[in-house]
């Protein structure tokens, strides 16, 4: 179906304009004109005083959903390492799988990473789909979408997940736009709606003030990216094994028109918020860049790394690599340490679901206070300094 205005009854009188949240309906002169961008959800339809909307059949069929199955996650390796958000996606796709009662798989690309295969197993992949030639060894977004997308052709898997990484970011709507289906990114929460058995994606929307779910009713596969850390990894079964499918990782002339000629790894220190388990972060309760030179000092002396807030690393303060939030790194770790952090949403919506959430502020009514665990209202250039001198 689509959306068409009948010119002959439009009145120019601009209600389906503001009326449309897609911003898919603007002015031709005193008409109406619907543009590309419409998703034929119906609300100009609604407000139209006059009838000038209607809904047409545009002849396009949708495709058979129930030729599809399957959960696939797909296996980021650097190097011939798992990522960590491909081993907490098997545990998310485990469930989601048992809920559809289907079977939970494990997609692989690369050069000689055989020995990924059966950790692949361990973590909980049923069948593992693996791709391995020379032009698979570093990501590139032609070779690895490609090899994907013609497996998801013939294999028709109802579910793809990825990580929201910067190759998950890349590779996700590349295969989203070849299969002629919709992503949802950047998702904290997926679930199984129990009805009709469709994947339901949650992810913050407006700018993290509310919590928006997505469903994808007519297409296939439903793809979502998944930022790291928000699920939790399975337990590893040693000996565990599976069924491996080898997948076609042919190329021919013009498959591939980008190469990777170099790979130059960043000089600057680089933190791993995703897998540690104490974090101590500072806001702009800090005052400048010096105050980060104190909140070193206890994650040095808890076993920890340094985070940070968005304001602090857009006051230039501290790297980007430090930041915790919806617009940087989604963290799990056993102890949270919230220095001079106000504790607005989107920043609660990267930690939030910590273990012990330790809160130090001098404004006893910060948000933040109210997912922490212990508030310590103070300055803290006091309290820091005590509490290294208690842990001795």
């Amino acid at each position: 179906m689509a959306v068409r205005i009948i010119e002959e009854k439009c009145k120019g009188c601009t209600k389906c304009v503001k009326a449309c949240p897609f911003e898919a309906i603007s002015m031709n002169g005193k008409l109406a004109d619907i543009g590309p961008s419409c998703t034929n959800c119906g609300a100009c339809l609604d407000v139209c005083p006059f009838g000038a909307i209607e809904q047409v059949d545009d002849g396009k069929q949708g495709m058979d959903i129930t030729k599809y199955h399957d959960v696939w996650v797909f296996a980021e390796q650097r190097d011939g390492e798992l990522m960590g958000v491909s081993i907490e996606l098997l545990g998310e796709g485990k469930r989601l799988a048992q809920e559809i009662g289907c079977k939970l798989c494990a997609v692989l690309c690369g050069e000689n990473v055989d020995h990924l295969v059966d950790e692949l197993y361990e973590y909980g992949a049923e069948k593992v789909y693996y791709a391995s030639a020379p032009e698979l060894k570093t990501y590139n977004t032609d070779a690895y979408t490609k090899v994907i997308y013609e497996a998801i052709i013939k294999y028709k898997p109802e579910i793809v997940l990825l990580g929201a990484t910067h190759i998950g970011r890349d590779l996700g709507p590349c295969l989203a736009v070849k299969c002629g289906t919709g992503l949802t990114a950047d998702c904290t929460k997926l679930d199984i709606d129990p009805t009709d058995k469709k994947l339901m994606q949650t992810r913050p929307a407006f700018g993290g003030n509310l919590m928006a779910t997505i469903l994808c009713p007519n297409h296939r596969p439903q793809m979502s990216t998944v930022r790291p850390g928000v699920m939790s990894k399975p337990e590893r079964v040693p000996g565990a094994k599976g069924e491996l499918v080898k997948l076609d990782a042919s190329f021919k002339e013009g498959d591939i028109r980008m190469k990777v000629l170099e790979v130059v790894k960043a000089v600057t220190e680089k933190v791993s918020l995703t897998d540690a388990k104490v974090i101590v972060s500072g806001g702009a309760g800090l005052g400048g860049p010096e105050g980060f030179q104190l909140i070193k000092k206890l994650a040095d002396r808890l076993g920890g790394v340094v985070g940070a807030s968005r304001a602090a690393v857009d006051a230039g303060w501290i790297d980007h690599s430090h930041q915790v939030g919806q617009t940087g790194t989604t963290v799990k770790p056993d102890l949270y340490i919230a220095c001079g952090i106000s504790g607005a949403i989107q920043h609660l919506a990267g930690m939030q679901t910590s273990k012990i959430i330790v809160a130090i502020n001098k404004n006893e009514d910060a948000p933040i206070f109210e997912v922490a665990d212990y508030g310590i209202v103070g300055d803290l250039y006091k309290v820091i300094p005590a509490l290294l001198e208690a842990l001795g």
